[in-house]
């Protein structure tokens, strides 16, 4: 079944242009895949700084999912000037729809948490906009919080309070991580 599935994938991409290139950029990922958390060290020393950020859409949002989060990092970093490096690529994939992973890369700034934190607000309001999921496998965290009760309206927070209330009466487990307060809370 497998050699099956890979034949016509394999087929598709022929037919779309594509060429096999074999094993070989494979095995060179699997090699340095965990490098790059001493790279990002190693950038933040020199006065870069390095984040990830990443999302999920279906199919026929993709494209644009894509361009809005790189359009945002690149504005909001460039107006700030430091203009960054965005890189993007498909982590996970899906019948549906796929998962977007981005790396940034941009000069720290004079304050880089604060810096950080504005492109990282204009990119997740131009996931919502575009369509995405505000997280797919990083999860959501105080983050992500409040794009994510955005992303489930009211009634899906209503949902989520229901539950944590029932399970977590006395509110000790991650309190204000996931569940957004309700309004007046």
């Amino acid at each position: 079944r497998v050699a099956d599935r890979r034949a016509g994938a394999a087929r598709v991409l022929r037919e779309a242009g594509g060429e096999p290139l074999g094993a070989g950029p494979g095995e060179k990922w699997e090699r340095g895949r965990f490098d790059a958390p001493y790279l990002r060290d190693s950038l933040l020393d020199a006065g870069a700084f390095v984040e990830t950020l990443e999302t999920a859409a279906f199919w026929s949002d993709v494209p644009a999912l894509y361009e809005a989060v790189r359009e945002a990092l690149i504005g909001t970093l460039s107006g700030a000037g430091t203009p960054p490096l965005v890189m993007c690529h498909i982590s996970h994939v899906y019948p549906t729809g796929a998962s977007l992973y981005f790396t940034v890369v941009s000069a720290q700034g004079e304050e880089p948490v604060g810096h950080w934190a504005a492109a990282k607000r204009a990119a997740c309001d131009a996931i919502l906009a575009a369509g995405g999921t505000i997280s797919h496998h990083h999860g959501v965290g105080t983050d992500h919080r409040d794009w994510y009760a955005r992303e489930i309206g009211p009634l899906g927070a209503a949902v989520l309070r229901a539950v944590k209330e029932r399970v977590d009466p006395a509110g000790i487990l991650n309190p204000g991580v996931l569940v957004p307060p309700a309004e007046g809370e």
